[in-house]
């Protein structure tokens, strides 16, 4: 690796990340997929040679391909070499920090994420940059809703207002989707349907794949607490569908849970164990936590379908979901019921 070469793979990087939000997303991911091992090469020789705002720059870039592809442990390592240099330019380095918390946000590390939303924050609030302001008070607002929920719900609303008072749109899509989870969280389901479906409309308008995928998986939860079952299994089900045309890893294992959680409600409850050892080992595979707004939904299952089908019958059932492979768990979630 020499200078040239790291550059040219820096701009390669920052070329195809904002496809990752678009229509293009299956052929971006692909061909960061070839590049990956040349681009952490090129993230190895910045750092060593501390070239700070290249490291940044290069991170950033990275970022959407570690969070769909779960590279959160990877992800965050980088991002705390990154980190660690010094000096740089601070908008760089307001931006990586607030990426870099959802690293260890994702894994249940909750303490280091806050850490790197207050330093985004605070580079925010210094250089007056409202993106920033709002995106990390939607990571603390993420944070603080699985131990203090008035503190997240409050704090979402903050990022709301900042983003549009600046007319952020791609800020006031994150903070509607928090003050949804938020308000679902809070057991107000109206209200969480009401953000959750102004968010998705919103997505709707746009060419963020990604984005619907994640919130038709969040209102699904919704409509299945309100009793909506054939509503809430048509928004899993589009939100698997579309993050395996897209080939995003993120939003299946929540979606195939709620179709575990749908199957319990139908008394189809092999299919249900089934399903839930399938979106743990998604899961498990990546090294990520359940987030604060789909943990309370796993543990129910976890209590309710032995008792529902008995011990055995349960264990062996979450057993098979766990020992499928990825696609089949996928074929089977789509399956005919």
């Amino acid at each position: 690796m020499d200078a040239e070469r790291a550059k040219v793979l820096l701009s390669r990087a920052e070329e195809l990340s904002p496809k990752l939000r678009g229509p293009d997303t299956a052929t971006a991911l692909a061909e960061l997929e070839a590049a990956y091992p040349d681009l952490l090469e090129a993230l190895e020789w910045f750092t060593d040679r501390r070239q700070t705002d290249e490291a940044l720059r290069m991170g950033t870039a990275l970022y959407r391909f570690w969070l769909t592809q779960k590279g959160f442990e990877e992800g965050e390592r980088w991002f705390d070499k990154a980190l660690a240099l010094p000096s740089g330019d601070r908008r760089l380095r307001g931006d990586a920090s607030v990426l870099a918390g959802f690293m260890p946000f994702w894994q249940g590390k909750d303490e280091r994420a806050g850490a790197l939303f207050s330093q985004g924050l605070a580079i925010g609030r210094e250089l007056g940059a409202s993106t920033m302001i709002s995106q990390a008070l939607g990571g603390l607002a993420r944070v603080a809703l699985r131990t203090d929920v008035p503190e997240g719900r409050r704090l979402a609303r903050e990022a709301l207002e900042v983003s549009i008072a600046a007319g952020d749109e791609p800020a006031r899509s994150n903070a509607l989707h928090l003050l949804g989870v938020g308000a679902q969280i809070a057991g107000d389901l109206p209200e969480a349907r009401e953000w959750m479906t102004q968010r998705l409309a919103l997505e709707r308008g746009g060419t963020n794949a990604f984005l619907i995928a994640s919130e038709a998986s969040n209102l699904s939860m919704v409509e299945r607490q309100l009793g909506n079952l054939d509503a809430a299994e048509n928004l899993a089900r589009e939100a698997i569908e579309i993050s395996e045309r897209i080939g995003e890893e993120f939003t299946k294992p929540f979606a195939i849970a709620g179709l575990a959680a749908i199957a319990s409600e139908r008394g189809e409850f092999e299919r249900a164990a089934t399903l839930i050892g399938a979106a743990e080992a998604f899961l498990e595979a990546r090294n990520m936590a359940w987030p604060p707004d789909e943990g309370p939904h796993h543990d129910r299952l976890l209590a309710v379908l032995p008792e529902a089908m008995g011990v055995q019958a349960f264990d062996r059932a979450r057993a098979a979901g766990r020992a499928m492979a990825a696609q089949d768990a996928v074929r089977y979630a789509l399956g005919d019921r």
